[in-house]
């Protein structure tokens, strides 16, 4: 309740059960104060957020929330355990990467002047802090939100990165200008990636990182009715194996999925091909010969990996060549999620059938040209494709795996939308012809393409932006009907219902009350009844025995 308001040069303090929330008086202004301290109770304790800058409304950050005890001693390869404190903390700063090894630079053809910082913010390669105490989230929410009633839609999102890298110290997951533009509450999360997420240690619980995704979840919706939002209305979505996580999810949780609704960008279960079992478990014992832990006791193994400095493991887990493929655009890495029947499942063709996911709607979608990411780590490997092999690429791992799951959800009944993304901005270009590559849709999503880039956008890109996050919030809102409700119909292979976002970099299509550009799925995904798609590929090294 309002406990006091002071106007001109004293202080406006607003007090609540769960929020304090004091400023400076305002002038006059039709910008909400400043808070000088926003403290929001948690099962972590009091934690205290800032403000974020450069920014229209009032838009309150809290980084760095540990929402997971860190995964270190005999925490290190073990699911994460709920973290609860009762102290104050000042969620000021992100917290650590968790382990990881970026790419090195690579010397493309015709790299624009911002081309490398961009592939940098995006592939974890800016140099940021890295730790195994990495368990952490970060929320942004309007600052006169956690004021009201805890209402607003929730967004967590789940980077991508093979499962090798990503992290969200980065301006490519700011979720700043996207709260600024729309009323929500956005959560970004750190899981453990590659040997340490997914170490395919024998005997052992598996999947580590797909499980910190759980738990952050859980912490969110414990917790974030304190920033507004309303643990009813939480959607995850995610991005590449960020993509995959979320849909995985569907499979995992039927009963109990926490969430309303899901966003796959770029990558679902059917989009990549996965490591063997057998793979998995060689990987892993390769990593414990190069640190000296082999013994002829699994638990003594175990207690001695968790005792080697974790930089010797995460280099010996890099030293690992992934293994190749059906394309020379993916390749399979060394460490990925295994199969274990309890969260990950072997046969994702068969549940999908029988319709063994959680019935929540679900927003799939992917770039026109996902290849002009992935050709720089090809040509780092000495390899061109062929235009036959990138349109394969196409087909295998986004376009045929997308109209796939939209209709599985369709014929059980549950709502699906689907997309294309197509635009192509000057200052997110990373060569001449990389078109609208892998990753490049996030820049709408989070509005950080001037920030990523260090470029300025253009009239037509910020409408678009505005769009899509517009598009976005609605479907957090209501992911059953409300794209329907704004002129995105469900997915139907037999009207025009997928949509084109960004064609000929045009914002909005000129139809009254239909701001979307549609077309039949089958003008992209006609020749799907003939393409294996990635995940059910297989694995090159069962083809070479």
């Amino acid at each position: 309740m309002l406990s006091s308001v002071v106007f001109g040069v004293l202080t406006a303090c607003l007090g609540f059960a769960s929020t304090a929330w004091c400023a400076p008086g305002p002038a006059a202004s039709s910008k909400p104060p400043a808070p000088k301290l926003m403290t929001v109770y948690t099962t972590n304790g009091a934690i205290r957020g800032h403000m974020a800058t450069d920014t229209s409304h009032v838009v309150a950050e809290y980084l760095g929330i540990p929402y997971a005890k860190p995964p270190v001693g005999d925490l290190r390869f073990a699911p994460p355990r709920r973290f609860v404190g009762n102290n104050s903390y000042e969620a000021a700063a992100f917290g650590s990467d968790c382990p990881l090894t970026a790419s090195k630079p690579v010397n493309y053809p015709g790299f624009t002047p911002q081309a490398q910082r961009i592939v940098n913010y995006f592939s974890s390669a800016a140099g940021t802090p890295q730790s195994e105490d990495c368990l952490t989230l970060n929320i942004w929410t309007r600052g006169i939100a956690i004021v009201k009633k805890a209402s607003t839609p929730v967004l967590v999102f789940f980077y991508g990165g093979r499962f090798t890298v990503g992290n969200t110290n980065t301006p490519f997951y700011n979720a700043k200008h996207l709260v600024d533009s729309q009323d929500m509450v956005v959560v970004t999360v750190n899981y453990r990636l590659n040997v340490f997420g997914f170490p395919g240690a024998p005997g052992q619980t598996q999947n580590l990182g797909l499980r910190d995704q759980r738990a952050a979840v859980r912490w969110v919706r414990d917790n974030i009715a304190g920033f507004g939002g309303d643990p009813s209305k939480i959607v995850i979505a995610g991005q590449s194996s960020g993509g995959v996580s979320v849909d995985y999810w569907a499979y995992a949780y039927p009963q109990d999925p926490i969430v309303h609704g899901i966003i796959a960008h770029s990558g679902n279960a059917f989009s990549f091909p996965s490591s063997t079992k057998a793979r998995q478990e060689a990987n892993w014992n390769t990593v414990v010969e190069a640190v000296n832990c082999t013994s002829s006791s699994t638990d003594d193994t175990m207690a001695c990996m968790r005792k080697v400095d974790w930089h010797a493991i995460e280099s010996a887990a890099a030293a690992i060549k992934p293994a190749k493929s059906n394309s020379v655009l993916r390749s399979i890495p060394s460490f990925w999620p295994t199969p274990d029947e309890d969260i990950v499942f072997e046969d994702y063709l068969g549940r999908t059938k029988d319709g063994r996911f959680a019935k929540i709607p679900i927003l799939f979608g992917n770039n026109d040209n996902e290849n002009g990411y992935y050709q720089i780590s090809a040509f780092a490997q000495g390899i061109i494709p062929t235009e036959d092999q990138i349109k394969s690429f196409l087909l295998e791992s986004f376009t045929c795996p997308v109209s796939f799951q939209a209709a599985a959800r369709m014929k059980h009944k549950v709502s699906a939308y689907t997309y294309r993304y197509l635009a192509d901005w000057n200052n997110t270009r990373l060569y001449p012809t990389s078109g609208a590559y892998h990753g490049v849709d996030l820049h709408m999503i989070f509005g950080g393409s001037a920030d990523v880039s260090g470029l300025p956008t253009t009239v037509q890109q910020r409408e678009l932006t505005k769009l899509m996050q517009k598009t976005w919030l609605a479907f957090c809102e209501d992911p059953w009907a409300g794209l329907a409700k704004i002129g995105w119909p469900p997915y139907n292979p037999n009207y025009e219902s997928l949509v084109q976002l960004g064609l000929d970099n045009i914002p909005k299509a000129p139809k009254a009350g239909r701001p979307f550009f549609t077309v039949k799925p089958p003008f992209y995904d006609e020749p799907c009844d003939n393409v294996t798609m990635g995940a059910l590929e297989i694995p090159a090294e069962l083809l070479e025995d």
